[in-house]
């Protein structure tokens, strides 16, 4: 892989009651990002919680900070002076730690995933665009992804001097993007962090138990702050409103990014774009075909996710040898992009088909570890196993893809999905809008499940109110018993 020759676009796409954001990477989707106004991710807010329950068997607690499932604290997650810093390994018992009825700031590090609840810590971190400050450790560390070992000296003995000169008994990590930077960003970064650390503070002493004490920036603002390295050249915005509250952002805290930030205006919808829809689509598809004939198999559980690699109808030019080696090499580097876009965590068992070459065996493993050098989730990736089995791990934050989509099918008691009548909700909203843009009607007919026009009727008639002021065009809903949930149709009248 080549990063010189790459070249990053973000597009985000605002519909009502939901934001969505795609990183494409010379014009293949990579990464999705989807944003629910009634669902917002809780990775990074802090909270002042209440230990409900201490586990001493399990070295862990449970902590309530308002959510319908209390949270989950670990002892080693527990900040305890800077004994975890200076190596000592040692954990001291929990109860020793916390008491029940206690308060204590925490910080959340896991969305809830399926039924647990969400995972805290109270070791906070606080991001800024080139570094994130550790209020409770000590240290500089940098981004593995700083390979320069005159870079990565010049920025830690520069953190470590502005941490100095501010008189901050703290630690920080500089991020990837920080690379090249000037003094003076750095600076400007380590004021502002300091600042929101103060008013956390004042928060956490002034706020009831149970409280949010300060909540992560939005999706788009996120984006920004997140993910915007060099290799992007431009972020395309479809929503006024929101490109607006981003170029703010940008000329405060990012002044370099606000040239590449551009209104989307055209009338064709903005994930139409590199086809961007129909990629999420495939990404929710069990199955993904190579363009060699070959296809890989995606299975998806609670405990790990495994893939299968299979060569299907390619049957190579010259022996199976060969056929084996390139349909493996095609699949290495598809299964690196579906695990980004598909948001798989934990851990992943990948099932290449067995090559008798040591040669081929290598290097299909460094492709994959190519391909998966750009994932933003910290990952890794271990030698072929005797069975011919890669076992690899990636961080799981959020959830996937499929679950943030998608819902067990009733019809197939769980062993299919289908879209949340949510889902098909945002899609029609999507539909009438595209079709406002194309054609001159009056009136348009959604036909569609039971499900799907309650909740139009219900929970997203504000979002159903938004469309029919943004198109100007009123909308009729009805019931179609024969329909599936993910199936409706929008007719113009």
């Amino acid at each position: 892989m080549n990063d010189e020759l790459s070249k990053e676009e973000i597009l985000v796409n605002v519909t009502p009651s939901e934001v969505r954001a795609a990183l494409l990477e010379n014009g293949v989707l990579q990464e999705v990002f989807v944003e629910r106004a009634a669902r917002r991710g809780l990775i990074s807010n802090i909270y002042k919680g209440r230990v409900s329950r201490v586990l001493p068997g399990m070295q862990a607690a449970f902590i309530d900070i308002g959510l319908d499932r209390t949270a989950f604290l670990h002892a080693s997650d527990i900040e305890r002076g800077r004994s975890k810093d200076n190596g000592d390994d040692e954990l001291p018992n929990i109860r020793d730690l916390l008491r029940e009825g206690g308060d204590l700031l925490v910080q959340v590090v896991k969305d809830p995933l399926c039924n647990k609840g969400a995972r805290l810590t109270t070791y906070v971190t606080l991001p800024s665009r080139h570094l994130v400050l550790l209020p409770k450790s000590s240290g500089v560390g940098i981004s593995a992804r700083i390979e320069d070992d005159e870079e990565r000296d010049r920025l830690r003995t520069m953190v470590e001097e502005l941490l100095a000169e501010h008189g901050l008994e703290c630690g920080a990590i500089v991020r990837t993007v920080a690379e090249g930077a000037e003094r003076e960003a750095l600076d400007a970064d380590l004021k502002y962090l300091t600042r929101l650390w103060q008013v956390i503070q004042q928060r956490y002493s002034k706020e009831p138990v149970k409280s949010l004490v300060h909540e992560d920036l939005s999706l788009p603002l996120r984006v920004l702050r997140d993910l915007v390295t060099s290799d992007v050249e431009q972020i395309l915005v479809d929503s006024k409103e929101d490109f607006a509250a981003m170029t703010e952002f940008a000329a405060t805290f990012l002044p370099e990014v606000e040239p590449r930030l551009v209104r989307y205006k055209r009338r064709r919808p903005i994930f139409d774009l590199h086809g961007i829809e129909e990629e999420i689509q495939k990404a929710l598809d069990r199955k993904i075909d190579l363009k060699s004939g070959g296809y890989v198999i995606f299975d998806q559980t609670e405990a790990m996710t495994t893939v299968d690699v299979n060569t299907g109808g390619y049957v190579g030019h010259r022996n199976l040898e060969d056929t084996i080696y390139r349909t493996n090499l095609e699949a290495a580097v598809t299964i690196a992009r579906q695990l980004r876009l598909r948001n798989l965590g934990g851990i992943i068992i990948i099932d290449f088909i067995d090559m008798d070459e040591a040669e081929h065996r290598d290097s299909v493993i460094r492709v994959l570890e190519e391909s998966m050098s750009k994932d933003h989730a910290r990952h890794q990736v271990t030698p072929l196993s005797p069975l011919g089995l890669v076992e690899m791990t990636r961080k799981r934050t959020r959830e996937s893809l499929q679950h943030i989509l998608c819902e067990d099918c009733p019809a197939c008691a769980g062993r299919g999905f289908v879209m949340t009548a949510e889902t098909v909700c945002f899609e029609v909203f999507r539909e009438i809008i595209r079709q406002a843009r194309q054609f001159d009607f009056d009136e348009a007919l959604v036909l569609a499940h039971q499900d799907v026009i309650e909740l139009l009727l219900d929970e997203q008639a504000a979002g159903l109110a938004d469309v029919e002021e943004q198109t100007g065009k009123s909308i009729r809903l009805q019931t179609e018993a024969l329909y599936l949930q993910d199936q409706f149709d929008v007719v113009l009248v």
